[in-house]
C-alpha cells in the first residue's frame, strides 16, 4: 500500500522516521539513521528533514530566528504535512544514537493520541549548548526532541505549512497545538538525555539523546556513550 504527499511516493507499511538534518552536523544525521535502522525489526523509512528543500518547495518561509540551535528548530511540525496527515511517524533531532527497536513504539500508538513524548522535567544546567549555541529553559524543554505523531489525529492536522510558519516557537514547542490530555508519554529511554539522567545499571536507553553537545565536537567526546558513536561513526565513514 503506498501514498502520496507533495508528490513523494512512500510505502504506507513501513515506518516513516524524520530525522533532522543540520548542514554543520550531517555525521550526527548519519550515526542517528544508521544506529536506528541497524536495531529496526519493522521496515523503516528515514527521511532527513532539510532546511533548503523545504524551502525551495515553498514550506518553510520563516525569517530566521538567531535563537534557534538547528536548522530543523520549527520545521520539524512540518512532519504532518510531509506525511500526508495519515498514520504514525516519528520527528527525532539528529543528535540521537539508537540501541533500541523502534518496533516497540507500536504498542504506543494510541489513536486518542495526537502526539507521544518523554515527558521530561528538565532544566539544563549549562547556559551553551552544541557549538556555542545558547541553551533556554522552557516548559516541556526536549519534549519535541522525539515525537512520535498520530498524523491524522485533528490536532495533529493542525500543524499546516501556514501554521508552522506563522506561530511562536512557543507554541510550537509546547505542543500547544494539542490538547494536555492528547499528548501521550513514551518511556524515558526513548529520550535517555545525556548529562540529566543517570546511566542504567545494566543495558542501554532505547535511544540516547546528546543534547549538550555530541562526540562529533573534539570537545565533547568524554559524554556518556561516546564510545558507541564514535564506533558507530567508524562504522558509517568505512562504508561511505
Amino acid at each position: 500500500m503506498t501514498g502520496r504527499s507533495n508528490g513523494k511516493v512512500w510505502d504506507m507499511d513501513k515506518l516513516r522516521v524524520y530525522i533532522g538534518w543540520d548542514s554543520r552536523e550531517d555525521i550526527a544525521y548519519q550515526v542517528a539513521k544508521q544506529s536506528l535502522e541497524k536495531h529496526a525489526t519493522i521496515p523503516v523509512e528515514v527521511i532527513p528533514i532539510k532546511l533548503d528543500d523545504l524551502v525551495d518547495q515553498g514550506l518553510y518561509t520563516r525569517d530566521i530566528d538567531p535563537l534557534a540551535s538547528t536548522e530543523f528548530t520549527y520545521s520539524r511540525f512540518l512532519v504532518p504535512h510531509l506525511a500526508g496527515y495519515e498514520g504514525w511517524a516519528i520527528f527525532v533531532d539528529c543528535d540521537f544514537l539508537f540501541f533500541g527497536d523502534v518496533a516497540e513504539l507500536q504498542q504506543y500508538m494510541d489513536p486518542a493520541k495526537a502526539v507521544m513524548v518523554v515527558q521530561h522535567d528538565y532544566t539544563p544546567k549549562e547556559t551553551t549548548k552544541m557549538d556555542g549555541v545558547p541553551q533556554s529553559a522552557y516548559p516541556r524543554k526536549n519534549w519535541s526532541s522525539f515525537m512520535l505523531m498520530n498524523c491524522g489525529h485533528p490536532s495533529t492536522q493542525q500543524l499546516t505549512p501556514e501554521l508552522v510558519n506563522r506561530e511562536t516557537g512557543a507554541y510550537l514547542h509546547r505542543l500547544q497545538w494539542a490538547q494536555d490530555d492528547e499528548i501521550g508519554a513514551l518511556p524515558t529511554g526513548w529520550n535517555w538525555l545525556e548529562g540529566w539522567y543517570d546511566k542504567p545499571a545494566e543495558g542501554f536507553p532505547q535511544a540516547v539523546h546528546h543534547t549538550r553537545g555530541g562526540p562529533w565536537f573534539k570537545e565533547w567526546q568524554n559524554v556518556d556513550y561516546a564510545a558507541e558513536w564514535l564506533a558507530e561513526a567508524a562504522e558509517y565513514e568505512a562504508k561511505a
